[in-house]
């Protein structure tokens, strides 16, 4: 067994061991269904999406359904809050938007992969079963992670009327969104042009940082917390930590770190690409230096 393998069997327990901890604190103050806190329920469904989309992805070797499985699994898991939760305003406008982003960029990841044909990421993982088992398990968790306080939003007791909080949460979602849109357009855009193959993106929103994309992924997932807080009790409160995930993985585990050093093995001997790197932003939008 090689030390990959290890370390996938030994996060395994770990990333279920989280998503049980913030099952068990989302579901404080939540509603119940089939004799389960319903918070709890979707964070069960949550995994379990996953495992069951790993079954063809292992037997198969495709990559291609992973990111629209994500996508899937966050409108699952809103279709159950509303369906089964109280469904109040601010549950509403939670399921909404979240529906909307998923919906984006599920369909957004799935076109991208049918053109390009595969996802670099997975060539080193697809082989091996404990490796991508635990790739598929900490989708799940991701997803579970990421909606966890919107979702304890939806599925908790206690309804709060829509006021300042909803609507400076709606705001910054929505400016989330659009930045995130929009980067991901023009980047699709450069890569399509036969002129630019093999070439770096330093246009548009990628004048004014390195990963627009992710900027706008963090703001709309505080946008989220944000619509979400005034409905939260307790324990419930500890859903809080969805943002801060969500910055922490796209800027230290899978995202920005990953990319950097890809396009540092690619262009790292370019003086052009060096340059861009020192007078752009690595995430927060900014003029260039």
């Amino acid at each position: 067994m090689d030390s990959r393998t290890r370390q996938a069997l030994i996060a395994l327990p770990v990333i279920l061991s989280i998503g049980a901890a913030i099952g068990w604190a989302g579901s404080q103050g939540s509603v119940e269904a089939f004799g389960w806190p319903l918070f709890a329920l979707c964070g069960v469904v949550a995994f379990a999406v996953n495992w069951l989309l790993f079954v063809p992805a292992y037997l198969y070797q495709t990559e291609r359904y992973f990111d629209l499985t994500g996508s899937l699994t966050y409108l699952t898991l809103v279709a159950l809050g509303l369906a089964l939760g109280p469904a109040n305003a601010r549950a509403q406008l939670i399921g909404a938007l979240v529906a909307i982003w998923a919906a984006r960029l599920g369909s957004f990841l799935f076109r991208r992969i049918l053109e390009d044909g595969s996802d670099g990421r997975f060539d080193a993982i697809k082989p091996h079963f404990a490796r991508l088992l635990m790739t598929w398990t900490l989708q799940g968790l991701w997803v579970f992670l990421t909606l966890s306080c919107g979702l304890a939003a939806m599925t908790g007791a206690r309804a709060v009327p829509l006021a300042g909080f909803a609507w400076t949460g709606a705001a910054l979602f929505l400016a989330g969104l659009t930045i995130e849109t929009i980067a991901d357009h023009q980047k699709r855009r450069f890569r399509k042009d036969p002129a630019n193959d093999g070439r770096f993106i330093t246009s548009g929103l990628w004048a004014w940082s390195r990963h627009p994309n992710y900027f706008g992924e963090i703001v709309l997932w505080i946008g989220i917390a944000i619509i979400a807080l005034p409905a939260l009790v307790g324990w419930q409160h500890a859903t809080l930590v969805s943002p801060v995930f969500v910055f922490v993985l796209l800027t230290r585990i899978s995202g920005v770190p990953m990319l950097e050093a890809r396009a540092r093995k690619r262009w790292g001997d370019d003086p052009e690409f060096r340059a861009y790197t020192e007078r752009t932003s690595t995430l927060i939008p900014m003029p260039p230096r």
